[in-house]
């Protein structure tokens, strides 16, 4: 029996929303291409270890029946205390049941050399 991801297709803008903040994912990052939860998980464990007081902001900005455009920035710390700055792009097409068929996206990568926050609020690690 296949995994149900609600909300389900067709998408408008308030399910978008809500399908942005909860999203299944088949992702590619930067030159990592990952199919599956099996894949999806270590990298992020990874990505997380990696990227320090990590802060993202999602907003869908189009939406379509089985369809969802999502722009984003975020931003993250090496742990010499570098900070970077993402913004990107993501497409995002869903199958019937709700579960990510595809993601595309497009990400600028950028060292901002300062210790500035750029996105205000607070990071999980800081909310309880």
């Amino acid at each position: 029996m296949p995994q149900i991801s609600p909300p389900l297709p067709p998408s408008t803008a308030g399910t978008a929303a809500v399908k942005v903040q909860a999203a299944d994912t088949v992702r590619r990052n930067r030159d990592e291409f990952l199919t599956g939860r099996e894949e999806i998980a270590p990298f992020l464990t990874r990505k997380g270890a990696q990227e320090n007081g990590y802060v993202l902001r999602k907003q869908p900005w189009a939406s379509g029946d089985d369809r969802i455009v999502v722009r984003f920035p975020y931003e993250w710390h090496d742990k010499t205390g570098r900070r970077y700055s993402n913004y990107g792009n993501e497409l995002w097409e869903f199958d019937a049941d709700g579960l990510t068929r595809h993601l595309e996206a497009s990400t600028n990568h950028v060292p901002t050399g300062g210790s500035e926050r750029v996105i205000l609020g607070p990071r999980r690690s800081e909310v309880r």
